[in-house]
């Protein structure tokens, strides 16, 4: 069982695993406020990645998006009409949780902030999300904008996974623009050398709350933990809780390699392919998390979509590895034929096909 932590909510998951170690309420609908902008940086990193902007573009700050810095309280990052970098807005909204920079980089992605809370939730429907609504990129509170502790931690997890370069944003302990400069509103990033990210908020309905990110060494290897905790009374309080989930997360739980990245689980048969059989696995490693001393109850069994029809692409998912933890069901994952299978010429497909027929 985690530990007591005085929040109204969380969800604590292991990347390296794909695990999720503990959760309390993650389905209740909170505003998200800040924690908005894990969607905001998605979509940022996504057009960098599409080639649609570059780190160093430089973007104008809006008379729109100063208005945002006004009503949220916050300190300007630069007066209207100036410029910024997309590095710098990203910094600014990662770092300071600068509304104005979440405003700037929605109009520079998409060119106006309509159009880009349409690709917010147009994104949000990709990851599958049932439960997240979006209104505007910088988490102020308005009518209709809602998510969950569960939602917001996938956010993250896809935010670090698919770009994990954007790390580098956030594990900055403070930024310095125009000689001037301001400390993180991420408590944890000066107290634990291991927290690197990600954001903070606050609101009203939501209390204080936090998606915070770890990285500890482990056996050889790397853990990274991720962290979503709402409804704390103060921002010392959700550094301290947040911490404590995470500090939890790396004791309580032993990390077992089962297979190396790359390496065959199995090899399965092919029909009508110029392979007979096609190696099973994942590109990354198979971990799992369990309860520390309790590695020896670790069970792995095998399915597969039988028969496997060539032409097969290489990752392309073709069964599943279930654990399980003696008796107790404990994680599936996906695995991926290893190498691509082609379609066998005419004469082996034919004979393939006689053969399944007899089968």
């Amino acid at each position: 069982m985690p530990p007591e932590i005085a929040a109204r909510g969380f969800i604590l998951q292991d990347l390296s695993s794909q695990q999720t170690l503990a959760l309390r309420q993650p389905d209740q609908a909170v505003p998200p406020a800040s924690l908005t902008k894990l969607m905001t940086a998605y979509l940022v990193c996504q057009a960098v990645a599409a080639g649609k902007l570059t780190w160093e573009t430089s973007l104008p700050m809006s008379e729109r998006a100063s208005r945002a810095a006004v009503v949220s309280g916050a300190r300007a990052l630069v007066a209207p009409g100036a410029r910024l970098t997309v590095a710098e807005l990203l910094r600014g909204m990662a770092v300071l949780g600068a509304n104005d920079a979440a405003v700037a980089l929605a109009e520079g992605v998409a060119g106006s902030v309509d159009d880009f809370v349409a690709r917010m939730n147009r994104q949000a429907q990709v990851f599958g999300l049932k439960a997240t609504q979006f209104r505007n990129p910088d988490g102020l509170a308005v009518s209709g904008q809602t998510s969950t502790p569960r939602e917001l931690a996938w956010i993250a997890v896809r935010l670090l996974t698919d770009y994990p370069q954007v790390i580098e944003h956030y594990r900055q302990s403070s930024l310095t623009l125009n000689r001037v400069t301001q400390l993180s509103t991420n408590l944890l990033l000066l107290r634990d050398p291991s927290v690197d990210g990600l954001q903070v908020a606050h609101a009203d309905r939501l209390g204080h709350a936090m998606a915070a990110t770890s990285r500890r060494p482990v056996g050889g290897s790397e853990r990274r933990l991720v962290a979503v905790v709402v409804g704390t009374a103060s921002a010392q309080a959700r550094a301290t809780e947040t911490q404590k989930l995470l500090n939890w997360g790396y004791s309580a739980f032993d990390v077992v390699r089962l297979f190396a990245a790359g390496q065959a689980v199995s090899a399965a048969p092919v029909w009508k392919g110029s392979a007979r059989t096609v190696p099973l696995g994942r590109t990354q490693p198979i971990l799992v998390a369990v309860p520390r001393g309790q590695a020896a109850l670790i069970r792995t069994t095998l399915t597969r979509q039988d028969p496997l029809l060539a032409p097969l692409a290489q990752g392309q998912a073709v069964g599943e590895l279930r654990i399980s933890l003696g008796t107790q069901p404990w994680q599936t994952l996906p695995l991926q034929a290893l190498e691509a299978v082609p379609s066998a010429g005419w004469l082996g497909r034919t004979w393939d096909a006689i053969r399944l027929g007899i089968q």
